[in-house]
C-alpha cells in the first residue's frame, strides 16, 4: 500500500480575506499561517505547499494585548557594524503597520525554502481596500 500525495494540478488554491480590525495580532498570525501552510485541508502534506492565498486588511487596526504597545521592540540589522535598529511597537504601527503583521505571520511559518514560498502567497494592506476582487476571495473570521 502506498501513500497518495497531491500533485501540482490537484492542489486547489482558494483566496481568503481576513479582517484584522480589533483582532489580537498573535491570533491573526496563527490563523493566517495555518491557511498559508494548508493545515486546514485534508490534503495537507508537511513537505508540499498545499496552502491558500491570504489577504489581510485593516492591518493598522490590529490589537496588541497587555503592555506590548509600549514595551515590544522590533529589531532589524542594517548589515553594518553596530547597525542594530530597534523600533517600538507604537511607532511601527504608526509608520509601517503592514510590516508588523507580516513579521508576525512570517515568524509562524517554516524556516525553509518552503516557508518562503508560502509567505509569497500573503498580501497585507493597512486599509480596508485591496485590488484582488477578481480572485473572488472568501471572507474568513478569526476566532
Amino acid at each position: 500500500m502506498s501513500t497518495e500525495f497531491p500533485s501540482k494540478p490537484e492542489i486547489q488554491r482558494v483566496w481568503h480575506v481576513v479582517d484584522a480590525e480589533n483582532v489580537v495580532l498573535g491570533k491573526l498570525a496563527s490563523q493566517a499561517a495555518m491557511l498559508l501552510m494548508g493545515k486546514h485541508k485534508a490534503t495537507y502534506t508537511p513537505f508540499l505547499d498545499t496552502g491558500d492565498h491570504v489577504i489581510v486588511i485593516n492591518a493598522a487596526k490590529v490589537k496588541l494585548t497587555g503592555k506590548k504597545d509600549e514595551q515590544k521592540l522590533y529589531h532589524r540589522f542594517t548589515g553594518y557594524p553596530g547597525g542594530l535598529v530597534s523600533v517600538g511597537a507604537r511607532k511601527m504601527r504608526s509608520t509601517r503597520p503592514v510590516r508588523m503583521v507580516e513579521d508576525a505571520i512570517f515568524g509562524m511559518l517554516p524556516k525553509t525554502k518552503l516557508g518562503k514560498q508560502m509567505y509569497r502567497k500573503l498580501r497585507v494592506y493597512a486599509g480596508d481596500k485591496h485590488p484582488h476582487s477578481a480572485q473572488k476571495p472568501q471572507a474568513r473570521q478569526v476566532a
